[in-house]
């Protein structure tokens, strides 16, 4: 008897749950019971649809994957590029909004959203790349297409970044946009009220490197002008190791004192430049801002991403793309930059990286010649300060407090803190999640902010350090 109640019992609840499953799953699959979905929690209702109910919840993903690729597949097809040059041509505000993002060490970011005129990246087709600085307190940003704006106060929403006309697309523009992607702005940087931007310069016909224009700074109208463009380029096909990325371009901009700016350039994957004194290709460029002559005061660089120069300590931080992992963080030092030696680190003889691919019969000649030796120093080489393995798409680089760094990444998504010993060696690297790629970095000193430039959504984000 007991048994038989017992086995009622399980039957009266196994009803009631499924009963309750069920009617549950018709009032969150229908929308006219709205109001009675917030009695359900998201996280209980995908639970019951997806354990409960697995072939409507199957169903369901894989509508949301046609739906995904179809929204790609649109976005492939609008050409971004002109649609920013009209929203350019129109100088019109560029709108933002904000939201909040819990980073994985729990600190907050506050979030920037440029909504329009950023929609051509460098990486994603869609929304746009940017780099950011600094003018009289006001935020300065510039798209990968040459969009122009400023704002005084980030954090004020009512506040849109109004626009600065310019003729950066003289130098850079849709005849180059619709040939590859990657042909773009690659960094900003403003000094002694002058703006100088780099960007991948089209010398001749599809054969390019990394140039330099400036001008003046004002908030209506700034004409720039050349400053540093190359004699040499890389062409995109007839080139020694047919090969080519524009990527691999550097760009990265920085003042070293009041008459001279550094320059990154990168190989534009024509490894072999790099150990080449008489090429520019990568290296790392001081530029007279007055004449444009140039002096290469270091080389041996893969596609260097960020700079930053350390006057207390006397040494400049690069970091760099490797291939196939191997990013690095160098250290150059300022006092060896003044003889006739040039710094070397390496690339392509010796990298903790490996070529795309790997050891394969099909990379034996690449290996031959740019073998990428595991020790620098053993080679004749400077030593990292460190190998990322994997890669981690490291960015730029900025100094937040004595001793003490930040430096971003893309492709790991990443803010990596850490401090420099009395031995000048990394300790205490910390790695804090943010979630999307990260194109540039800037550190305000006078609000203790970390800026920082978030490709994926076209945003500014903002985190306070102080």
């Amino acid at each position: 008897m007991k048994k038989k109640t017992k086995k009622l019992l399980i039957f009266i609840v196994s009803i009631n749950v499924a009963a309750y499953l069920f009617l549950t799953y018709l009032i969150i699959e229908n929308d006219r019971f709205d109001n009675y979905k917030m009695l359900v929690s998201k996280d209980k209702r995908e639970l019951i649809k997806k354990y409960f109910f697995p072939y409507k919840f199957i169903s369901q993903q894989q509508k949301k994957i046609v739906d995904q690729d179809n929204k790609l597949k649109n976005i492939s097809m609008v050409d971004w590029s002109f649609v920013e040059l009209e929203k350019k041509r129109k100088g019109t505000e560029i709108i933002t909004d904000e939201n909040i993002v819990k980073l994985s060490n729990n600190n907050l970011l506050k979030k920037y959203n440029l909504t329009s005129g950023f929609y051509h990246g460098i990486h994603n087709i869609f929304p746009g790349s940017g780099y950011i600085d600094f003018y009289e307190d006001n935020i300065i940003v510039v798209s990968s297409r040459g969009v122009l704006a400023f704002k005084k106060n980030i954090e004020d929403i009512k506040e849109n970044f109004q626009q600065i006309k310019n003729n950066i697309n003289d130098f850079v523009g849709i005849k180059q946009f619709e040939k590859k992607h990657w042909y773009s702005i690659k960094d900003i940087f403003i000094f002694n009220n002058q703006v100088f931007i780099s960007y991948t310069e089209e010398i001749k016909d599809d054969c390019w490197n990394t140039a330099i224009i400036y001008g003046d700074f004002n908030y209506e109208n700034i004409n720039f002008k050349k400053l540093f463009s190359p004699i040499e380029c890389v062409h995109s096909t007839d080139n020694t190791d047919k090969e080519f990325n524009a990527r691999q371009s550097g760009g990265r901009i920085i003042s070293f004192d009041n008459n001279h700016i550094l320059l990154s350039t990168g190989d534009y994957r024509s490894r072999y430049l790099a150990q080449d004194i008489k090429s520019i290709n990568g290296k790392i460029v001081k530029v007279n801002i007055s004449n444009a002559k140039y002096e290469i005061i270091s080389m041996g660089h893969r596609n260097p991403q960020g700079l930053y120069l350390d006057k207390e300590n006397e040494f400049i931080l690069e970091t760099e793309h490797g291939p196939f992992g191997g990013d690095e963080i160098n250290l150059i030092e300022i006092n060896k930059t003044k003889g006739d030696e040039i710094q070397n680190f390496g690339w392509p003889i010796s990298s903790a990286g490996e070529h795309y691919g790997g050891k394969i019969d099909a990379n034996k000649t690449k290996y031959e010649k740019y073998p990428l030796y595991k020790s620098h120093a053993k080679n004749g080489f400077i030593e990292p300060l460190k190998s990322f393995v994997p890669s981690i798409g490291i960015s730029e680089i900025v100094k937040i407090k004595e001793n003490k760094y930040v430096l971003s990444s893309t492709k790991d998504k990443s803010l990596y803190f850490f401090k420099l010993d009395k031995n000048k060696q990394i300790n205490n690297l910390e790695r804090i999640e943010v979630f999307e790629r990260i194109r540039d970095l800037k550190y305000n000193n006078n609000d203790g902010q970390l800026y920082l430039f978030m490709e994926d959504s076209a945003s500014i984000g903002v985190i306070n350090l102080k």
